[in-house]
């Protein structure tokens, strides 16, 4: 892999993935800081039970999009695989520790989902589908969101996808439950939150 050429990828995927959508949005669309409110996160499910679904899914929309347009742009110079795995990388850290936000940031989940559908698309479709089914069922999107990453880094090295993107998928998923222990301290303990849409009086 030609060094430069990397860490080039590694800083075009960290500024897209710095993107605050979460925050942006909604301060766009309610005028509020969706950091004073719920958990103080600013990725999907905060702004989902803070504001309600349709600012959820523009962040949701925003968050994949980042990832996903940090790869396009590094496969127009490059299709080793291990350069893409690296601007996704960086893509990653950026969301979960945005140069925008004092390197604070989201849970990693919806860019995660970008970066996967780009790279391990089948492995982001399995993963999704055992979101949805466990959101359903229980209404814990932690739970659900940590045995996705879970399902999805799994299905990147079943399905033999390229070493490096399999590589990346288990980092990712590595990222996805580190960010989320606290909501697993709370699942343990049966106090997290169950998902409900949010209805925000902010006009």
């Amino acid at each position: 892999m030609d060094y430069l050429l990397g860490l080039g990828a590694f800083l075009l995927g960290y500024v897209f993935g710095s993107i605050p959508c979460g925050l942006w949005l909604v301060q766009a669309f309610h005028g509020i800081d969706i950091r004073n409110y719920g958990s103080g996160n600013i990725g999907t499910t905060n702004v989902f039970r803070t504001v309600g679904p349709k600012t959820a899914a523009a962040v949701l929309i925003g968050d994949m999009l980042k990832g996903i347009l940090a790869l396009y742009i590094t496969s127009q110079f490059t299709q080793n695989p291990t350069v893409v795995a690296v601007a996704a990388l960086g893509a990653l850290l950026g969301h979960n520790y945005s140069l925008f936000l004092g390197f604070k940031g989201g849970k990693g989940v919806a860019t995660g989902l970008g970066l996967f559908l780009y790279m391990l698309p089948l492995g982001a479709a399995a993963g999704f589908g055992v979101w949805v089914m466990i959101v359903l069922i229980t209404r814990y999107v932690s739970l659900g969101s940590v045995v996705a990453a879970v399902v999805a880094a799994a299905a990147g090295w079943y399905l033999k996808y390229p070493v490096p993107y399999a590589v990346f998928g288990t980092l990712a998923c590595l990222f996805v439950i580190i960010r989320h222990k606290d909501n697993i301290n709370r699942l343990r303990n049966g106090t997290e939150s169950k998902i409900k849409p949010g209805h925000l009086d902010t006009k």
